[in-house]
C-alpha cells in the first residue's frame, strides 16, 4: 500500500498500521511524517521507543531479536529502523523479509529510507515490506506554494515578493525554509511579512551577509565587495558557501544572456526573478557581457578545485577575492594573486 506525506495525517486519523516505510530525500517532510506516526502511536498506547541506525557493520540479529521479544516493561513499542544507504545488503534483506512475515504484535515499526532506485523498489525485501505495511513517499514540492501555506499555518501573511525572495534564499532546501519561517514568526509575530522582513531576518546570522557580497558583485561596487569579503573571512564563513553564492549569480547572468540572445524580451527572461533584483541583473550583464560571464564561471570552477584541494597553489580566500574583483571589473580576471601583489 502506498500513500504520500500529504495524505498521511488523514490516514492516521482512521487507523494505525503495524509498519510504515518512509521513502524520500526531502528530510523535513520525511521527519515530520515520522513525528506524525509517533504521535499517533503514543496516542494509541505505544510509549516505548527503540531506534536502530543501520550503518556499516550493523548486526541485524539485534533488530530480529528485539522485534521477536516482548517489551521488558510490558508496554507497546515504536521500533524505528533508519537505513541511510537504502541498501540493507543480503543479510539485511533476509532480516527485513523475515520481519515483514512476522510483524511483532506489540509494536509499530517505522523505517526511514532515502529515495530508492527502481531496482531497490522491486527487490524482494522491499516488496515484502510494502505488502505488509504502508510506503509513505514525498511528492515534488512547489516551493513558493509550500512556503505560503506553511507561513499562513503559523499566522503569517506573506506578500508574494516575500515568498519569492525566501524561495530564492533557501534554494529549494525545505528544512532551511522551515527554520527561517520559524525565525520570522518569532521576530515579526503574526501579520504581514514583506520582502524587507525577509531581507532583514533570513540567512543573516553572520555580521556580513553572503548575499550582500553577491549584490555588491552585481552592482560593480568594488569597495563594498572587498569589505564584505573581508568580513566573511573574519567571521569564518565556509568557503564553499561564499563561492556558491557568487557562482549562482554568474549562472543567472549567463542564462539571462542566452534568453536575450534568443529574442526574449527582458521582462520575459526575468519573469522568475524578484522584481527589485531585475535592474541589478540587467546592469551587471551590460557591464560584464556574456563572454566575460563565461570566463568568470570557468574561473569559479578553478576556485572550486582549489578549495577542494585538487588544484594547488595560493590561498583559496585570495582566489575568491580575485573572482570578486573580476565580477566588479576592478582588475582583469586573468591576473593571479601573486601578480596583483
Amino acid at each position: 500500500m502506498r500513500t504520500t506525506t500529504e495524505q498521511l495525517e488523514r490516514r492516521l486519523g482512521k487507523n494505525l498500521e503495524p509498519l510504515y516505510i518512509l521513502v524520500g530525500d526531502e528530510t523535513l517532510l520525511i521527519e515530520e511524517a515520522g513525528d506524525q506516526i509517533r504521535a499517533a502511536a503514543r496516542k494509541a498506547g505505544h510509549s516505548e521507543r527503540l531506534v536502530f541506525h543501520v550503518l556499516p557493520g550493523f548486526e541485524w540479529e539485534r533488530l530480529t531479536q528485539s522485534a521477536a521479544n516482548l517489551s521488558l516493561f510490558a508496554t507497546r513499542r515504536i521500533i524505528e529502523i533508519r537505513l541511510p544507504s537504502g541498501k540493507p545488503g543480503a543479510e539485511g534483506g533476509k532480516a527485513l523479509t523475515a520481519l515483514a512475515a512476522r510483524l511483532p504484535q506489540d509494536s509499530i515499526i517505522v523505517m526511514f529510507c532515502p529515495q530508492l532506485d527502481a531496482a531497490t523498489l522491486k527487490s524482494a525485501w522491499f516488496s515484502n515490506l510494502e505488502r505488509a505495511g504502508v510506503v509513505v513517499t514525498t511528492r515534488a514540492v512547489d516551493l513558493p506554494v509550500w512556503i505560503t501555506a506553511r507561513m499562513k499555518a503559523r499566522g503569517l501573511n506573506p506578500e508574494s515578493a516575500a515568498v519569492q525572495l525566501l524561495a530564492e534564499r533557501v534554494e529549494g532546501n525545505l528544512l532551511a525554509a522551515a527554520q527561517e519561517i520559524e525565525k520570522l514568526r518569532l521576530l515579526c509575530g503574526p501579520g504581514t511579512i514583506t520582502a524587507e522582513n525577509i531581507e532583514n531576518a533570513v540567512a543573516d546570522s553572520a555580521r556580513y551577509d553572503v548575499y550582500a557580497l553577491a549584490d555588491a558583485c552585481l552592482a560593480g561596487d568594488a569597495p563594498r565587495a572587498v569589505r564584505v569579503w573581508s568580513g566573511l573571512r573574519a567571521e569564518g564563513i565556509e568557503l564553499p558557501i561564499v563561492l556558491w553564492v557568487i557562482t549562482r549569480e554568474l549562472r543567472a547572468l549567463a542564462a539571462l544572456s542566452l534568453d536575450l540572445e534568443s529574442g526574449k524580451k527582458p521582462e520575459q527572461a526575468l519573469s522568475g526573478v524578484w522584481e527589485r533584483r531585475r535592474p541589478l541583473l540587467l546592469r551587471a550583464l551590460q557591464r560584464l557581457g556574456a563572454q566575460r560571464c563565461e570566463n568568470l564561471l570557468r574561473q569559479a570552477a578553478r576556485v572550486d578545485r582549489r578549495i577542494k584541494g585538487s588544484l594547488r597553489g595560493g590561498d583559496p580566500w585570495e582566489a575568491i577575492l580575485d573572482l570578486i574583483l573580476g565580477c566588479v571589473g576592478a582588475i582583469p580576471t586573468f591576473l593571479s594573486t601573486e601578480s596583483r601583489i
